[in-house]
């Protein structure tokens, strides 16, 4: 499988332990998988900032740790012209932020990749006009 996560779903990982935290099993469900080779990653250029900047201010004693840890997992980096110009597209459509729907974008314009989100108010409305997105809780543990 080839995967695009959003932010809110990294960032369980991290927050396994934070009280009102939801699906963290899944999450981890997911990193396993990353780990056994079984979800090949691609992110967006933006990814490790937007995480760092959300370690920093919610987690900022373990942020650089948990940051550090991150980058030892193996992804691609994705972001041609053609993702930022569908994500602006969407953003406009959705009346949601950029950052959401370039993760978004990637996944459309990568063939055979889903988007993986925790992010439900996203989803909802982007699924009504965009395919290949997936609710990290429907994910489940199926992985």
């Amino acid at each position: 499988m080839i995967a695009v996560l959003d932010a809110s779903v990294v960032l369980k990982w991290f927050f396994k332990d934070r009280p009102g935290e939801n699906d963290t099993e899944y999450a981890l469900s997911v990193l396993c998988a990353i780990h056994a080779d079984r979800i090949n990653l691609i992110q967006p250029p933006h990814f490790i900032p937007e995480v760092a900047a959300l370690l920093a201010r919610h987690t900022p004693e373990t942020a650089t740790h948990d940051l550090s840890d991150l980058m030892q997992i193996d992804w691609q980096t994705g972001g041609e012209s053609n993702d930022y110009a569908r994500a602006i597209d969407m953003a406009a459509r959705l009346d949601h932020h950029l950052f959401d729907t370039l993760y978004h974008a990637l996944a459309l314009n990568t063939p055979g990749a889903v988007f993986i989100t925790a992010d439900r108010r996203y989803h909802d409305k982007a699924s009504a006009h965009y395919d290949q997105s997936m609710l990290l809780e429907d994910l489940g543990s199926s992985l």
